[in-house]
C-alpha cells in the first residue's frame, strides 16, 4: 500500500517529468512548425525585402499571417506599422516588436535565395537594389512563429498579447511614427515590453541578454559655420570656416575624453566637413556632420549640451558676433535602449531553466563581446512613458564559421555587408522558443 510520503514523491517526479516534457514539446512543435511552414515564409521574406517607409507588401503578408493565427489586426499604425492583439482573460499587456525594413544594398551573399529585388528609394527617387542586410527577415518570422504557438497554446497564458510589425528601424523612425500615431491610446499601453535581433556576432541559436544598455543612442547633429568670405592671399580680410571648424572637431574629442567618466561610454564623431571651391578663395561657409552616440539619457544630455558649448564659445572666440554664431541643428535621433535589470534576470533564468545553461550567454561573456555602438529605436516605444522592457540578441552564425575565422579563414560578414548571411533555422526556432518562454512567465495562467 502506498504511504502518503511515497505518494507526494512520486507526484513530484510526475510534475518534474511533465514540465520537461512540455519544454521538449514545445521545441519539437516549433522546430516542426519551422520544417513545414515557417522555413517557406522566412525564404519569401529574404527575397522580397523593401526599403523604410515603403514596406507595402511585407506589411500586407505580416497583416495576413497574423490574422490566420487569430490576432485581431490593424494595419497602416504609423504609416506601414501593423499592430496585432489577441485577449487571453486577464493579466497584463504584452507587447512583442518585430521590425519590417531591408536595407539600399545589393545582395552578395551566394545564396540560393538571395534578393534581386528592386525598388524605388524614398530618399532619391532612384531605383536601388535591396536586402534584408541586418536579419529582419528573421524578426518577422519568428514573429509569425510566436502568434502560432501562443494561439495554439492559449490555456498556458493569461492576458493581452499585443505583436508590432515596426517600419522604418533602419532610418530610427518607425516606433516614433508609431508613437506619434497615438499607439498607446488606441491600443493600450503595455506593461512589459520584448524584441530580439538576431546577431552574425553571436553562435546560431545562442541568446544574449544585457542588463544594462544592449543598444546605443544616437543624434545626427549638423554645424553650420557662418564665416566671412575672402581672398586666399588676404586672410585678415575675412573669418575662416575652415579654421574654425578645425578647432572645433579637436575640441568635441574633449567631450569624451574629458568631460565623461572613464567608464560611461559615448562617441562623437565628425563624419563629415564640408568647405570652400577653390585653392585661393576663403569660403564664408563650412558644414560638419556628426554621429553622437551613448548609452544614457545622462550622458546624452552632456554631449549635445557640451557640442553646442564648444561651437558657440570658439566661434565667439574667433570674433564672430551673437548672430553669426555656429548653429547647432539636431537631426534624427534615437534615445538608448535600456533593459530592465530585474526583468533580464528574470527571463534569463526562465530560459537557462528550460533550455539549459549553455543557451544563454554570461553576462561577462556578453559585456567581453560588446564593442560597438549600434542604435536602434525600439526605445520610442519604453523610454516616455517608461515601460520595463527586455531587448535580447539571438545568434545567427554558425559555430564552425567562427573557428574558420580564427583559422585565417574568410572573416564572417557584419550586418549591413552585401555579403551578410546566417543560419534561418536556429535563429528563427530558438527566437520563437525564446519569446514564447518569455511570454508564459509574464503571463502566467490563473
Amino acid at each position: 500500500m502506498m504511504t502518503l510520503l511515497s505518494y507526494a514523491f512520486c507526484l513530484t517526479l510526475a510534475l518534474g517529468n511533465f514540465t520537461e516534457n512540455t519544454g521538449d514539446s514545445l521545441q519539437e512543435t516549433i522546430a516542426a512548425d519551422y520544417d513545414s511552414y515557417l522555413a517557406p515564409l522566412f525564404d519569401h521574406f529574404h527575397r522580397n525585402p523593401e526599403l523604410s517607409l515603403v514596406e507595402h507588401q511585407t506589411a500586407a503578408r505580416l497583416a495576413k499571417e497574423l490574422r490566420a493565427a487569430g490576432f485581431e489586426v490593424t494595419e497602416g499604425v504609423g504609416g506601414t506599422g501593423i499592430v496585432a492583439l489577441m485577449k487571453n482573460g486577464d493579466g497584463p499587456l504584452v507587447m512583442m516588436r518585430a521590425d519590417m525594413d531591408g536595407l539600399p544594398v545589393e545582395e552578395k551573399s551566394g545564396l540560393p535565395n538571395a534578393s534581386k529585388a528592386q525598388q524605388e528609394s524614398p530618399i532619391t527617387g532612384q531605383m536601388v537594389s535591396v536586402m534584408h542586410a541586418c536579419g529582419h527577415d528573421v524578426h518577422l518570422t519568428a514573429l509569425v512563429g510566436t502568434a502560432r504557438r501562443m494561439a495554439a497554446l492559449r490555456d498556458q497564458w493569461s492576458g493581452t498579447l499585443m505583436l508590432i510589425g515596426q517600419p522604418a528601424e533602419e532610418r530610427v523612425l518607425g516606433a516614433k511614427a508609431m508613437m506619434e500615431d497615438r499607439l498607446w491610446d488606441r491600443f493600450g499601453r503595455p506593461d512589459f515590453a520584448l524584441a530580439f535581433h538576431v546577431s552574425a556576432d553571436g553562435v546560431a541559436g545562442q541568446i544574449a541578454a544585457s542588463e544594462g544598455s544592449p543598444y546605443a543612442g544616437a543624434d545626427s547633429v549638423d554645424i553650420i559655420i557662418h564665416g566671412v568670405g575672402a581672398h586666399g592671399a588676404s586672410p585678415h580680410r575675412g573669418k575662416d570656416p575652415i579654421v574654425l571648424g578645425a578647432q572645433i572637431v579637436l575640441a568635441l574629442q574633449t567631450l569624451v575624453a574629458r568631460e565623461l567618466p572613464p567608464r560611461d561610454p559615448g562617441v562623437v564623431t565628425v563624419g563629415s566637413f564640408h568647405a570652400g571651391t577653390k585653392h585661393n578663395i576663403i569660403s564664408d561657409r563650412a558644414h560638419l556632420q556628426l554621429t553622437v552616440r551613448n548609452t544614457s539619457l545622462e550622458t546624452r544630455k552632456t554631449l549635445l549640451e557640451g557640442i553646442e558649448r564648444i561651437a558657440h564659445n570658439l566661434g565667439r572666440a574667433a570674433g564672430l558676433p551673437d548672430d553669426r554664431l555656429p548653429e547647432v541643428i539636431r537631426g534624427e535621433s534615437t534615445p538608448p535602449t535600456v533593459n530592465d535589470g530585474d526583468l533580464a534576470r528574470q527571463l534569463k533564468k526562465v530560459w537557462i531553466e528550460k533550455m539549459g545553461p549553455g543557451a544563454v550567454l554570461s553576462e561577462f561573456e556578453l559585456q567581453k563581446r560588446s564593442k560597438g555602438m549600434g542604435a536602434e529605436d525600439f526605445a520610442y516605444f519604453t523610454t516616455d512613458p517608461p515601460i520595463r522592457s527586455l531587448y535580447f540578441s539571438v545568434g545567427g552564425t554558425p559555430a564552425e564559421d567562427f573557428e574558420r575565422e580564427k583559422a585565417g579563414g574568410d572573416p564572417v560578414p557584419s550586418h549591413h555587408s552585401p555579403l551578410f548571411k546566417i543560419s534561418p533555422e536556429p535563429a528563427v526556432t530558438r527566437g520563437v522558443e525564446a519569446t514564447v518562454l518569455a511570454l508564459f512567465d509574464l503571463m502566467p495562467s490563473g
